[in-house]
Order: structure tokens, then C-alpha cells, then sequence
């Protein structure tokens, strides 16, 4: 441990630090990280001349006035690195660079010596340069071992061998000099969430589809939904709103102006007579019901998520306790919610800029407030870039400062910055485009954009291959190999995924002819559903969740490596834990019609392997066990029955013989 401490430098700055890495908009944002991921930080750092110089990161939990420190190593090119573990808690790091006197001289020394020069002069001022690192080493407290051994070689006799001792120049490193140390003069901040922000799978579904044919299930008739969500290897439960739904205006079946006697209307018109959004909707229970289904969801291991709209119905209390929430036309009407040439009648958004907008930020915060006693910690937020930045920076830093387990779903489908932004503002996750990225370039291209630069520091990913809102193209009339496709794309390239269920794992496909909306909409009309009919694809699902949850290499994101594989509708990518133990490499044709063949290459130079090893690699979804040799081996992927291959890469010492030798 180390202080960290500020004086006024009267000498000549000689360090220069600068370009450090990662640092967004000069520190304003916190950079993203979850307990025991590493923080690596880079900088450039050098001084004028030809001394040599060391540089220490220091890093701090939040509030804590006592520094941790570790020596940042040099990169060559005057670039540094350093790196340590997030904590438990918010983090601060800085850096500070000094020119390092005894190892400068000690090199020059090196060089007399092997010259065969008289050194006399120049012990005498190796030994002043020592007593001073000893003095340095005693202000600042460092290690008593180290201080002992500074002791006792300023009191014995200095020789030659002594002062060339690299243990020497190793520990003046750990010693700053004060005469020339400089800060860096910024704090920058490491924003830790809980675990779950970085590895979870989603899975959303309506309770009200879940009950007796012709009748609206209730939370309480979800128990066997949950057990399946839970058996399927799914961690968090996500439902749409489950606030009253509005009458005025209700939609009908596949969004219909008018609704039909019984229709039950999009859960996204919140409010009416029997509340707003601190209400349950009374077709789905009582908020007891809630508290049971909350309950029964952590006894089986599955966190809730609850949708947040921040809109309401003509019905909603708010409409009529506060009418300068809402925005006016010139006629007096309230105006309703459109995005053209879409009309919500049944929707009126809320007036971010109204006169009284303090006290309607407040009222909104509420609600997160209200749900968050009742035991839900994770939020999916709809719409938010319709709301200002500024809101969302205040009430996220204040929801954090008192709840920082507390997790939020930015559910932006918008221009790429907006999105950003709200990351920047403190969403903990994001949606995404991996919905619409389909061709192995725009996959790759995608990817490598969201895991490197800025986007990694501050934008969690979370992929969804279909939402209630969006049946994408190339899944709609898709067969079941396109499901299986997609999803484990989603699984495997994000550590974070969800899938709006059941229809997903049933592959329905049938849209609204010439829209990206699924034909008998749940969101305005009950549905129900045969879990278990032919086609179906949870053993896949089941089979994928288990590796994600037993293999580390698949709990992140940022590590994923494309591998070269020339065939342009196949895609595969390595995952590899940190310590090079454990690799998954994932295969998937991206041809739902046709079978497909190509070569591999396996990066074994890049993972320090021979080029010319054999090693096994074993089909985790089938239980076989393949024999390769060296970098490139060839895969061949069906369509309907195995369009997916995903491989435990397991490389041996000495080789093996016999078995079969690729899959095919």
C-alpha cells in the first residue's frame, strides 16, 4: 500500500504522461467492470534526455483515501501498461511517473565496467544515489525487508558486483524519487456492477398467455413457466409491464384501431381506474401475487426483471392528478404517442421539459423505487433515448448511490451515438443490432466494434435474435436450422443474451405480410402454446445455457477471436479463458438451406501452441471426440439437424493416435 500524496512541485516537470488509456471524455464517465475483471490501463509515458524512468498505477476503492499501487511496465515505443482487478465495490485509479536516478546510473556503470574504466568516482556516486533511495524508501514507508537491505549497503563496503546486482535496480523501481515523481493529475473512475451485468441469459414471456384456454393466466399459473425458464439454464425471468392496462383507445388483435369485446390490450397503455405503475394489473392478480411469483422465482435460481415505459394510457391517474406532465396541442388535447406513420391513440408520453419537470423526474424515480422494495433488481427500460440524457444521469446516479446491485436494459434500437450516450449515462446493458446482422462480414464487423475502443469500456452488450416488436426478416417463414443459428450466435458471441419465448424456441415465423412484426401479436391478444411440439428447439437451449454457465471462456464477451475460415456462409470464432486452460471454439452456418464445408484455421501460434500439434476436440453438443492436427482442419455443418458446432479444444503434451479425425 501506498499514500498517494499532492505537494507543490518547485522543480522543472521532466515526466510526461499522457494518451492514458482507457479515459473517457478526460474522466467524466466511469469506465464499466464487474468484481475481479481486470481494469488494463496504457499510457504514454517518457522524459527528456536519456534517463530511464518508472511509472506506478494506483487504484483505490471508491472513497477510500489509501492508494493501492503496481508498477506498469514499459511496451516499447514509450508505451506503458498496467492492470489490476476491479473490487467489490466503484473504483478510482491515476497514474504517477518518476525518473529513476539508480537505475540510469547503474546502466551507465555497466557499460564502464565491461570497458574496464576506473570506477572509484563513480561508486561514490552510486553510493550517495543509494543513501538517498534509502532516505526516500523510509519517508514513504516501503517494505521493511527492502529498507534493511538499502541500510546495509550504505554501511558496508560498496563493490562493483554489489552495485550491479539486478535485484537492485528491481527494487529502486518500487521506490519513487521525489525530486522529479509527477502526478497525473486526474482521477478517473471504474463504474463495478454486480456479476450479472456481465454474464446473463434473458428469457421474456407474458403471464397472461400462460393461463386456462379463453382465460388470461395469472402470476400465481406461472410456477411450471418458471420451473421450465429455470430448467432451460435461464438466469433472469423478464416480463412486459404488469401495471393495469388502459381502456380508452385500447388496441385490438395485430394492433387494431378498435378492440373486440375481451381483447386485453397492449400492456404497454399503463393506467387505469385500479392504478399506474406501482399497481399489478388486477387480470394478473394482486400485488401479494407478485410478491409470490418474486419469491418462487429465487427459489429456483431466476432473478425478475421488470419492463419500465415511461408513458401512460388516457387512463392513467397521472392524466388527471397532473395534466402539465403531459404534452398539450392547441385544441387542449393531450397528445398521443406516434412515431410515423405508427399511431399509439392508447399512449401519451410524458413531458420531460414540462414547467414541473423536477417533480415528475421524481415522481418517475419513484417507481423504480416502489418495485425495487419489492425485490426487482434488474429494470428493462423502453424507449429511453426519447428521454433526455440528463434524466437519465440523474436518476441512475441516484438509484446507484443507494441500490448499486441495482441493473438497466437500455432498449434503444437507435442511431449508433444516441445509443452510446445513454451507456455513457449509466445503463448497465444495452440492446443492440445484432438483430439485423446476418452476413458473416457484418457479424465480425459488429463485433469487433462493440469489444475494442470506447464501446468496450462503457456499452455491455446484450444480444436478442427477436423482441415482442421485432420478428426480423430473415427469420420470418425461417426453418428451425435459422433459429438454432441465431441463437447461438446470441449465446455465444455476447455473455449477455435474451429471447422472447416461447414463441422463439417453438420457431414461429409467420409475420404481418411486408413488417417485421409477428402476425397474432402477443402484445394485444392471449396466446396459447404447446411447449413441447414438434420442432421445437429447447435441447439445444437447455444444452448451450449449461456450457455457459460451466465454461468461464463463455461468461464474457470481450474475448472473442474470429478465426479464418474461407467459406463465406460459415463463421467461427475461439473463446479462451485468460490463462490459456480452457478454449471453446464455435462454428455456425449461416445457411439455413444448404449444408456446408470449409477449413478452419485454429490461431495455435497465438496460444503459444506447436503449429504441427495434434489435439482432440470434442463436440459438446453431441459427445464426440474428433482428433486434429496443426492449423487448419476441415468442419462440414447439415442444416437442420446440426447447423451449430461447438468444440471443447483440448491440446495434450504428447500426441494421441487412432478415433476419427473431423466432423463430417
Amino acid at each position: 500500500m501506498t499514500e498517494k500524496t499532492d505537494r507543490t512541485k518547485t522543480a522543472i516537470r521532466r515526466i510526461v504522461i499522457e494518451n492514458v488509456w482507457p479515459q473517457i471524455e478526460a474522466g467524466a464517465v466511469a469506465i464499466k467492470r464487474v468484481p475481479g475483471e481486470e481494469v488494463q490501463i496504457n499510457a504514454d509515458i517518457f522524459t527528456d534526455g536519456h534517463n530511464d524512468i518508472s511509472a506506478e498505477l494506483l487504484f483505490r476503492a471508491k472513497g477510500s483515501l489509501t492508494w493501492q499501487s503496481v508498477l506498469m511496465t514499459p511496451q516499447g515505443n514509450d508505451r506503458w501498461a498496467g492492470a489490476f482487478s476491479a473490487g467489490a465495490v466503484d473504483q478510482e485509479y491515476t497514474l504517477r511517473a518518476w525518473i529513476n536516478p539508480f537505475e540510469t546510473w547503474q546502466k551507465e556503470f555497466a557499460k564502464r565496467h565491461a570497458a574496464g574504466q576506473d570506477l572509484a568516482s563513480h561508486i561514490l556516486i552510486g553510493s550517495k544515489i543509494l543513501e538517498q533511495l534509502l532516505i526516500n524508501a523510509q519517508a514513504q514507508k516501503i517494505a521493511e525487508a527492502d529498507t534493511l537491505l538499502l541500510k546495509k549497503l550504505c554501511a558496508g563496503k560498496l563493490t562493483s558486483q554489489s552495485l550491479l546486482e539486478p535485484a537492485l535496480c528491481d527494487l529502486s523501481r518500487r521506490i519513487p524519487d521525489m525530486d522529479s515523481i509527477l502526478d497525473y493529475g486526474r482521477t478517473l473512475k471504474v463504474q463495478v456492477d454486480p456479476l450479472q451485468a456481465l454474464f446473463s441469459s434473458w428469457y421474456e414471456f407474458f403471464p397472461r398467455s400462460f393461463g386456462k384456454p379463453g382465460h388470461p393466466g395469472r402470476l400465481r399459473d406461472c410456477l411450471p413457466v418458471l420451473k421450465e425458464v429455470a430448467r432451460m439454464g435461464f438466469d433472469v425471468v423478464y416480463l412486459p409491464p404488469i401495471h393495469p392496462v388502459g381502456v380508452t383507445k385500447r388496441k385490438g388483435k395485430d394492433n387494431a384501431v378498435t378492440c373486440q369485446p375481451g381483447d386485453p390490450g397492449s400492456p404497454w397503455a399503463i393506467g387505469n381506474s385500479f392504478g399506474g405503475h406501482k399497481a399489478v394489473n388486477p387480470e394478473l392478480g394482486t400485488l401479494e401475487d407478485f410478491r409470490w411469483f418474486v419469491k418462487a422465482s429465487k427459489e429456483l435460481g431466476l432473478a425478475i426483471a421488470l419492463d419500465v415505459a415511461y408513458q401512460c394510457s388516457p387512463d392513467h391517474p397521472y392524466v388527471t392528478d397532473h395534466p402539465e406532465w403531459f404534452v398539450k396541442r392547441p385544441d387542449g388535447s393531450i397528445q398521443y404517442a406516434e412515431n410515423p406513420p405508427k399511431k399509439y391513440e392508447d399512449v401519451y408520453p410524458l413531458d420531460f421539459n414540462c414547467a414541473d419537470h423536477l417533480a415528475l423526474w421524481q415522481e418517475l424515480k419513484s417507481i423504480i423505487d416502489f418495485w425495487i422494495s419489492e425485490g426487482v433488481k434488474i429494470f428493462r427500460i423502453d424507449n429511453p433515448h426519447t428521454k433526455p440524457f440528463e434524466f437519465w444521469q440523474w436518476m441512475l446516479a441516484e438509484v446507484r448511490n443507494e441500490h448499486p446491485e441495482v441493473i438497466f436494459l437500455a432498449e434503444a434500437f437507435t442511431r449508433p451515438k444516441v445509443m452510446h450516450k445513454l451507456a455513457k449515462a449509466g445503463f448497465t446493458q444495452s440492446y443492440t443490432y445484432f438483430t439485423w446482422r446476418t452476413s458473416k462480414d457484418k457479424l465480425m464487423q459488429y463485433v469487433g466494434q462493440l469489444t475494442s475502443g470506447e464501446s468496450r469500456e462503457v456499452y455491455r452488450p446484450n444480444f436478442w435474435p427477436n423482441t415482442p416488436d421485432i420478428l426480423a426478416e430473415h427469420l420470418q417463414n425461417a426453418p428451425r436450422s435459422m433459429f438454432v443459428a441465431r441463437f447461438v450466435l446470441a449465446a455465444t458471441l455476447s455473455s449477455n443474451y435474451g429471447m422472447y419465448g416461447p414463441v422463439y424456441e417453438l420457431c414461429e415465423n409467420q409475420p404481418i405480410p411486408g413488417k417485421e412484426e409477428y402476425r397474432d401479436s402477443e402484445k394485444y391478444e392471449l396466446r396459447h402454446w404447446d411447449w413441447d411440439r414438434p420442432g421445437n428447439i429447447k435441447d439445444v437451449i437447455t444444452k448451450v445455457n449449461h456450457l455457459r454457465k460451466t465454461r468461464t471462456e463463455l461468461q464474457t464477451t470481450w474475448n472473442t477471436r474470429f478465426c479464418e475460415l474461407e467459406n463465406p456462409k460459415l463463421i467461427s470464432y475461439l473463446k479462451s479463458v485468460a490463462d490459456g486452460k480452457s478454449h471453446t471454439l464455435i462454428v455456425v452456418n449461416l445457411d439455413p438451406l444448404l449444408a456446408q464445408t470449409g477449413w478452419v484455421k485454429l490461431p495455435l501460434y497465438d496460444l503459444k501452441v506447436a503449429l504441427d500439434s495434434r489435439y482432440d476436440v470434442v463436440d459438446l453438443l453431441n459427445n464426440k471426440t474428433y482428433h486434429w492436427q496443426g492449423e487448419w482442419n476441415e468442419v462440414k455443418l447439415d442444416t437442420a439437424e446440426r447447423p451449430v458446432l461447438i468444440f471443447d479444444v483440448v491440446f495434450h503434451k504428447a500426441p494421441k493416435s487412432g478415433g476419427q479425425h473431423g466432423p463430417s
